[in-house]
């Protein structure tokens, strides 16, 4: 396993770098077909390193704090690239922060959960978590995305899908302090909620943690694969978009775009650790990531567009509504029994296929 090794293995080390060397050359020859291709498979390897460095520094530092690294750091980043475009565009880009954090919600709770639930089903029949970490999961998450994407629709202040600055700072402030006590009652408070039974077959808890020097190398190591990841995403999203373009698509396919590149390695490291039969570090992946999304995103945006004093739209339209109340409705059900089976897994993955077709064919 990656965490019992003494030292990394090579191309965990050199896979991001490598990374770095294409983008500087895609920045260097923009619109270069083969870098263009070759950034591709740079942003592949990027992923399975920081998957692996996450793994690694999870096995020292322990659970949860192991799946919020990955989590916040993966998120700092996505924020950082959405407000970057953003600021770069013009007001086409107003919804882009709606768009993509919308994505990673629909993402994380339909397809990385609904494909951990039936990979850990498939592999094992029946795997177990806790019922209090999920449901307090699901309770903050079913708020911030209801306030934050729906209730904008509902405003009287400003017209349209959009809120006035002092709603926006409003939704902004309690977005990040809801995320801040979840946090604190995550790794202090309640920190039992989130972590797995002590008699569940794991085969990586009893294995020795890795040293403190490889632990270090592996979280610089992984700070470097996400922000490569990040900004291979960025040189690949004016290809995404003129192929959305093309295809006729609408706008916000690309921030699912966005949205899936960003959370490859939190959606690879859950899927690995639902087949390794830990059903609860895969949840603690999945439903932190989209908390954080909602949590880090909407405050620093809220932010940004107050002090610039530029149009942001928040508010989804009715299809995604009934989508989103749909997806928190089903994950309360499926969440709420402590005990998972294949059956849950494709629930999820069906309305993740529901809402890949309709944001094509609206």
């Amino acid at each position: 396993m990656a965490s019992t090794s003494p030292v990394l293995p090579r191309w965990t080390v050199a896979a991001p770098f490598i990374a770095w060397i294409v983008l500087g050359a895609a920045y260097a020859l923009p619109g270069n077909g083969l870098l263009t291709a070759l950034a591709a498979v740079a942003l592949a390897g990027s992923v399975f390193s920081g998957v692996h460095h996450a793994e690694v520094v999870a096995h020292r530092v322990g659970e949860p704090f192991g799946t919020l690294v990955l989590a916040v750091a993966v998120t700092v980043i996505e924020v950082a690239l959405i407000v970057s475009v953003m600021l770069s565009a013009g007001p086409e880009k107003a919804g882009l922060a709606r768009d993509t954090v919308f994505a990673a919600v629909m993402i994380v709770c339909n397809g990385i959960v609904g494909i951990c639930l039936l990979v850990g089903g498939l592999q094992h029949r029946e795997q177990d978590f806790q019922i209090r970490g999920a449901s307090a999961a699901l309770a903050v998450l079913a708020s911030l995305s209801v306030l934050t994407l729906v209730m904008p629709n509902y405003t009287s202040v400003s017209l349209g899908p959009a809120l006035s600055d002092s709603q926006l700072a409003f939704a902004g402030v309690s977005s990040l302090v809801l995320y801040g006590v979840f946090v604190f009652v995550q790794t202090v408070r309640h920190r039992d909620y989130f972590l797995a039974d002590a008699h569940a077959a794991d085969e990586n808890a009893h294995a020795a943690p890795p040293s403190t020097r490889v632990a270090m190398a592996s979280g610089a190591l992984l700070v470097v694969s996400l922000v490569a990841v990040v900004l291979l995403a960025k040189v690949l999203s004016p290809v995404v978009e003129r192929a959305v373009l093309e295809a006729g698509a609408p706008a916000a396919v690309v921030g699912i775009v966005i949205a899936a590149l960003v959370l490859l390695p939190e959606g690879l490291a859950a899927a690995r650790a639902a087949r390794s039969n830990r059903l609860q570090t895969s949840l603690n992946l999945a439903l932190g990531s989209a908390l954080a999304s909602i949590g880090l995103t909407i405050p620093t945006v809220a932010l940004v567009f107050i002090w610039t004093g530029r149009p942001l739209v928040l508010g989804i339209d009715g299809k995604d509504t009934v989508l989103l109340t749909l997806t928190l409705l089903i994950s309360t059900l499926t969440l709420g029994t402590g005990r998972t089976t294949i059956l849950q897994g494709a629930v999820h993955l069906s309305l993740f296929a529901a809402y890949l077709f309709l944001s094509f064919a609206p």
